[in-house]
């Protein structure tokens, strides 16, 4: 049997909604959703700035309650400490953010084994206020720390002490919340297939008008393996994922996702037209105009076909990245596609269907299906990925569409051969994740000069005999 190192826990979060409720509890539940919306607004005031840097979340509470009580508000004291937590983890999380984010920086302004120390030594004073005395890393926190505010005022978070759930069937629970006042609770059904239990947040959904109640499902746990297979992805627009194995998942991915992007289009279109009309008709025929906004442009039906797309489209990646794990446990590479495309023009149409692409589904969608998995993945550089080629390692070749067309002629799936290209990177010890696109070039042009060095040819040759692109003649390592 193959050695395991550990075991992690398969957590998933489900949704169900509230089917039952008597008018005064609702009343109650707004208002003191209303209430708490101030309690969150305030927490994020005094704790998201850069001086609570690093706070304990267990901490927040007495920060909070130095200048704003329960009382003052008419809130029990539990249900305000549960909210402050939340918001203090919230914090905590997007203090991460901006540190992951930091780093980057960190790395592409020192890089090289030269400079590893200065780095590991910046990455220190970032997990303190430390940072505050360096002036370079003090303005890297600036650029991307960004404050937080809420206006959030349609949740409620309990814990399990405050709420018990009692089976009335099959598929209905009753929850008895806590409430405004001491010993009186706030009963309400929900439909469910599972027994609520642990954190639960009571969430009005204000454009479905309904109330839904969130909560963590523990589906077991998954044993990790010491040996983990090596796999290399590619995300693409035409399929989800195509791995380094050449097995393409998420096929319909680009058609249902273009599908929808042309509907956008020539709606908002009619639409433009319409308004157009209605402002028109707005001083020669008020009604006529009336009944346009009224009836033709209004968003609800949109809204609900909107929503419909999006579930399609996130159905199929998350089908995608539960085949591609297909219950394995894997070492998976993957692109860090986290920033934008830069000093790339692209048609009006190319933009518009990237913008529906969803990118940061498909990175929660492989990071979701690892943990459950026991699998891990690795971000690598993207630049260049899909224009090596696999077999040389080389810049010698060309893509085009679905094709990649190698120096001697031989075509190569284009994907597959970019998800190779990922898996090699993986363990490239000259290109990190931080390394920008000029440096990156740099290493290939290199490594290009001296396979043809072994063909007695030098870069020159190449692009005149049409095997390099003739841009790499711009780049100060050619």
């Amino acid at each position: 049997m193959p050695k395991t190192v550990g075991v992690t826990k398969k957590i998933s979060t489900q949704i169900v909604p509230v089917v039952g409720m008597a008018e005064s509890v609702e009343v109650e539940l707004l208002s003191t959703m209303k209430k708490l919306g101030t309690v969150r607004s305030e927490s994020y005031n005094k704790l998201g700035s850069i001086s609570h840097w690093k706070l304990d979340w267990k901490k927040a509470y007495p920060e909070v309650r130095s200048f704003r009580t329960p009382e003052s508000l008419g809130l029990p004291s539990k249900l305000m400490e549960w909210t402050v937590s939340d918001v203090a983890k919230a914090i905590t999380a997007s203090q991460a953010a901006c540190t992951d984010a930091v780093v980057k920086k960190i790395y592409k302004r020192f890089p090289g084994k030269d400079n590893q120390k200065t780095r590991k030594e910046l990455c220190n004073q970032l997990k303190t206020l430390a940072f505050l005395d360096n002036p370079l890393l003090h303005r890297f926190v600036r650029k991307e720390f960004q404050r937080g505010h809420s206006w959030v005022n349609n949740q409620i978070v309990y814990q399990q002490g405050g709420y018990k759930c009692k089976r009335l069937s099959r598929n209905t629970y009753q929850l008895e919340l806590a409430g405004l006042r001491r010993g009186k609770r706030n009963k309400i059904v929900v439909r469910s297939n599972r027994h609520i239990k642990g954190q639960i947040r009571l969430i009005h959904n204000q454009l479905l008008q309904k109330f839904e109640i969130y909560f963590l499902v523990d589906h077991g746990t998954v044993e990790i393996p010491a040996d983990r297979r090596a796999v290399g992805i590619d995300k693409g627009y035409t399929e989800a994922f195509y791995d380094s194995d050449g097995q393409a998942h998420g096929k319909d991915l680009g058609k249902i996702a273009t599908k929808k992007s042309d509907r956008i289009c020539a709606k908002n279109r009619n639409r433009g037209k319409l308004w157009a009309l209605h402002r028109k008709l707005e001083k020669i025929d008020p009604a006529k105009s009336a009944r346009i906004l009224k009836n033709n442009l209004t968003r609800k039906t949109e809204n609900r076909r909107y929503r419909k797309n999006q579930s399609e489209i996130t159905a199929i990646i998350g089908a995608a990245s539960k085949s591609l794990f297909n219950g394995e446990s894997l070492k998976v590479f993957a692109e860090d596609l986290t920033q934008p495309i830069r000093n790339k023009r692209q048609s009006k149409a190319v933009s518009r269907k990237l913008n529906s692409w969803m990118k940061g589904v498909m990175r929660d969608s492989l990071q979701k299906w690892a943990d459950w998995t026991g699998s891990v993945v690795t971000e690598v550089q993207p630049s260049y990925t899909s224009q090596i080629d696999s077999v040389t390692g080389t810049l010698l070749g060309k893509r085009s569409g679905d094709s990649f067309t190698r120096f001697d002629g031989v075509v190569l799936q284009a994907d597959h051969n970019a998800a190779q290209n990922i898996l090699a990177r993986g363990t490239d010890k000259e290109i990190s994740r931080y390394m920008n696109k000029a440096e990156v070039q740099a290493v290939l042009l290199r490594r290009t000069a001296r396979f043809l060095k072994g063909m007695g040819l030098s870069l020159a040759d190449a692009v005149e005999l049409g095997w390099l692109d003739s841009k790499h003649e711009l780049c100060s390592g050619f």
